[in-house]
């Protein structure tokens, strides 16, 4: 009787041959890495010295319920913190940290913006002011953003040699920005998906121009998000962990969702800044 399962014959299969040059030098693409996450920040008081933070304190309690409300509510606070001397500044700086969205205003002053890390909690500085806001956006992005830092050119820009496709894209635009509703479901338009040149990109770019805004969201991965010169017109482009471009887009909004904290993310920063407090008291 024939057995139906067959054997492979000796010497065949992974494994049975010798590796040649090729095969030694085989390299596996690296795997993702530095994905930020959150850890609690414990200040060390101590090491403040013997200095009065009850006024830190008190303003940190003052944002934390800020955050909360906001959270259910919405809206937008300040807190100013120019009254605090050098010791409570940095008990306020070493509570609140470093977050994943920064951002650079260019206004009149400047004003640099760094999100806490809790999400929605924002410290401006500028020349004039250096203050804590707690909202889904710091309202200095929301004033001006399109106001040109570098001028558009709009249709007037001449098309040069590869300019293919985007001409018919700056009319959508065009058309998206001077029609904008801001209840109206968001318009995007996804550079990755379709069909483009190197010309194209910078004829865009002449043409829409740059806003005074641009964002940048640190993560998984880097997203960057620029404000053109056409008003509700933003630049959201996006790059994985190895810097390398994997999706580029314009979408047409008051501010892109990225860089906004949502309510959620307020209400949670309330919570975990609260329980922070109650371990430094």
């Amino acid at each position: 009787m024939t057995n139906p399962f067959m054997m492979p014959p000796t010497g065949f299969g992974p494994g049975s041959q010798p590796l040649d040059n090729q095969d030694e030098a085989l390299e596996y693409m690296p795997l993702p890495q530095d994905m930020r996450t959150y850890s609690p920040r414990i200040p060390e008081v101590e090491a403040l010295g013997e200095a009065d933070l009850s006024p830190a304190l008190d303003l940190l309690h003052d944002v934390a319920r800020a955050a909360a409300r906001i959270g259910t509510e919405g809206g937008s606070a300040r807190f100013d913190l120019a009254p605090l001397d050098e010791a409570n500044r940095a008990l306020v700086a070493e509570t609140l940290g470093s977050g994943e969205v920064a951002a650079k205003v260019r206004a009149i002053p400047a004003i640099a913006v760094q999100e806490s890390v809790f999400a929605g909690i924002w410290i401006l500085k500028s020349a004039k002011a250096h203050v804590i806001e707690v909202a889904g956006i710091p309202t200095c992005v929301t004033e001006a953003p399109f106001a040109p830092h570098r001028a558009a050119t709009g249709g007037a820009e001449p098309l040069a040699p590869g300019v293919v496709n985007a001409p018919p894209l700056l009319v959508e635009l065009t058309d998206k920005s001077a029609a904008f509703d801001a209840a109206a479901p968001l318009h995007v338009i996804n550079l990755t998906l379709l069909p483009h040149t190197e010309e194209d990109l910078a004829w865009l770019d002449r043409t829409l121009g740059e806003g005074a805004v641009t964002i940048l969201s640190r993560g998984y991965g880097n997203c960057r998000v620029t404000a053109t010169a056409l008003t509700h017109v933003w630049r959201v482009q996006f790059f994985n962990s190895q810097d390398a471009l994997i999706l580029d887009t314009f979408e047409v909004t008051t501010v892109p969702e990225v860089a906004c904290a949502a309510p959620e993310d307020l209400t949670d920063s309330a919570d975990r800044l609260f329980k922070v407090l109650e371990v430094i008291r």
